[in-house]
């Protein structure tokens, strides 16, 4: 029982091992294709000019549309490895490696603060590229420790916005939270002739993309758990819920009083929009 009890007392030290910092900001990022990691192209662009609006962050904990789970689980090895989670890409694109550090300490910190659920730790997963091609651009030099926090697929979005409410508190310990995803993303659709015009939506997905983004800046967030109720252009700009349910954890972390602002706001190849967001005190 002592064994047990120094344990936990560790184990407490480690999870309240951040200081206060005034409130960080969170961020959407439409992260598209994984080719944004070594492109030079405007949404590259964008990814760089917000970070010069950051403070510099203790830690990041992300929220990627690329690790499904089935549970809840976050990152909690020290070194994660670079996940190349794709096909058919040049052999450039997996030659890259973004060598950022774990941070156990993060991992439990977050893991104490979830009640609703069980936060499980994972020594396996790594950054995917829902994290690392993005991230990259925000923190070149990699000497920011990262975590990621996975999506349980078999939840609900009214569940996934709730939990996002039980990690708010990071925000005042210096973590900058980051979803990782598209708010309208068919690649099932996807103009393969427009992929490299910027711009270009079909109809549908700027309807939807329009809503959306209405919403967001009004503060308006049921629909947009409720997304399913909003018509036809939601359905086809919401086909499966992972690259949208990253959106929905930012916005459950607005308070009352602070702005939210929109960059890279632009559709590509139809059924696509890399839009992101940033949420920060007034």
């Amino acid at each position: 029982m002592t064994g047990l009890i120094y344990q936990m007392n560790e184990l407490n030290k480690i999870a309240g091992s951040f200081a206060s910092t005034k409130r960080m900001p969170a961020l959407f990022l439409g992260h598209g294709s994984p080719m944004n990691a070594i492109e030079e192209n405007e949404f590259v662009t964008g990814f760089r000019a917000i970070s010069k609006t950051l403070p510099t962050p203790n830690a990041i904990l992300c929220i990627s549309a690329h690790w499904e789970t089935k549970g809840n689980f976050v990152t909690a090895m020290k070194s994660p490895t670079t996940i190349h989670d794709f096909g058919g890409f040049p052999k450039a694109l997996y030659e890259v490696q973004y060598p950022a550090p774990g941070s156990p300490s993060l991992a439990l910190t977050t893991q104490a603060l979830v009640k609703k659920t069980a936060i499980e730790l994972d020594e396996k997963w790594g950054l995917d590229h829902g994290a690392w091609s993005v991230i990259k651009h925000l923190y070149p030099a990699a000497n920011i420790p990262i975590i990621q926090m996975s999506l349980d697929y078999t939840k609900d979005p009214s569940y996934h916005y709730a939990l996002a409410k039980e990690i708010a508190a990071l925000r005042d310990k210096g973590i900058l939270i980051i979803g990782s995803g598209n708010m309208v993303h068919n690649l099932g659709l996807l103009a393969w002739d427009k992929l490299n015009t910027i711009g270009y939506g079909y109809d549908w997905a700027i309807e939807a993309s329009d809503t959306m983004k209405k919403l967001i800046l009004n503060g308006d967030h049921q629909p947009l758990i409720n997304y399913k109720q909003l018509g036809q252009s939601f359905q086809l700009a919401i086909p499966s819920p992972e690259h949208y349910l990253p959106l929905l954890y930012i916005l459950a972390l607005q308070t009352k009083g602070e702005k939210i602002s929109l960059f890279n706001d632009k559709a590509i190849a139809g059924s696509l929009t890399m839009t992101s967001v940033k949420i920060e005190q007034a």
